[in-house]
């Protein structure tokens, strides 16, 4: 298929797609009674509660061995940017245990332990520790094999385990870290809430909540343009670099139906974090949230 019928072909499904937004909440039918299922949105479409964690698996499944290629094609490499301010802001201290959820192929806890190794000269040398969790194995059996090549593995002072689990029930004690991160993860979860008050419950006192997220633009006509890029090029290009155009289109929709910037700000109050803000990245394209257990 050409690059020319690609856009065509792209252009008139999401062109029809892009104007079915759905509400983030969960909804019922008026008359819906206790016993009917649920439901919540999976991009654009309206599904059972029950079926979206099986269908954000299967998509994170197939897009496993090209996830990192894909965003450095569909950022323009920019997301590599972001993540460096993102652990910049975490300014992490030797000593610390950080779990970094949907953390996948590494790419964040890399960052962390590049981090504390740059400011190790000037550390007590504290071990730290960072636990790489993530629901999807395909994910992190391909950082298990990025952090063994990169030479990630066996350092004495930033100790490095992997845990298959769901964000929204952690198989985790309370307060065991004192840093949290979930890096463009957090808006496939089916119960955002829920996310955030596991979050809040396994951080000791004083340890802080970090969140790397798509966004919402305040200007209209960046928006638009953001708009037009995202549903006419990205899936596209999930075609011709990873062979599939689906699940880069169910990754645009959903970031269109996450909350912006101040009702998730709200949300992560909700759950129990105090001094919580948000910074901009690139107009809003994404932003860093962070909040505190006080």
């Amino acid at each position: 298929m050409s690059l020319r019928r690609s856009f065509i072909r792209f252009a008139n499904i999401q062109t029809t797609r892009h104007f079915k937004i759905r509400s983030l909440s969960t909804r019922t039918a008026p008359n819906e009674q206790s016993t009917e299922r649920k439901q919540t949105h999976f991009g654009f479409d309206t599904i059972d509660e029950e079926e979206k964690t099986k269908k954000v698996h299967e998509v994170f499944e197939t897009v496993a061995d090209k996830y990192d290629v894909m965003n450095d094609v569909m950022s323009l490499g920019i997301h590599r940017v972001w993540k460096d301010i993102f652990m910049q802001k975490l300014a992490p201290r030797p000593g610390t245990k950080l779990l970094d959820m949907a953390g996948g192929t590494g790419d964040i806890t890399f960052r962390y332990i590049n981090y504390l190794r740059n400011i190790r000269q000037i550390s007590t040398e504290k071990p730290s520790h960072v636990t790489v969790s993530d629901i999807n194995q395909s994910m992190l059996d391909v950082g298990k094999i990025r952090a063994e090549r990169q030479g990630y593995t066996g350092d004495p002072l930033v100790s490095l385990d992997w845990l298959c689990a769901d964000a929204e029930k952690l198989p985790i004690p309370d307060e065991s870290y004192n840093a949290y991160t979930i890096a463009f993860g957090i808006r496939n979860c089916t119960h955002v809430d829920k996310v955030l008050e596991e979050a809040f419950r396994v951080l000791q006192p004083g340890g802080r909540f970090m969140c790397l997220e798509f966004s919402h633009l305040s200007n209209t006509q960046l928006q638009w343009i953001y708009d037009q890029y995202s549903f006419q090029v990205i899936p596209v290009l999930g075609q011709l670099v990873a062979g599939q155009w689906k699940p880069y289109q169910y990754l645009v929709e959903s970031i269109r139906q996450f909350p912006d910037q101040d009702r998730f700000k709200a949300m992560i109050e909700d759950a129990g974090f105090r001094q919580v803000s948000y910074e901009n990245l690139t107009f809003g394209v994404c932003s860093i949230h962070s909040g505190f257990k006080l």
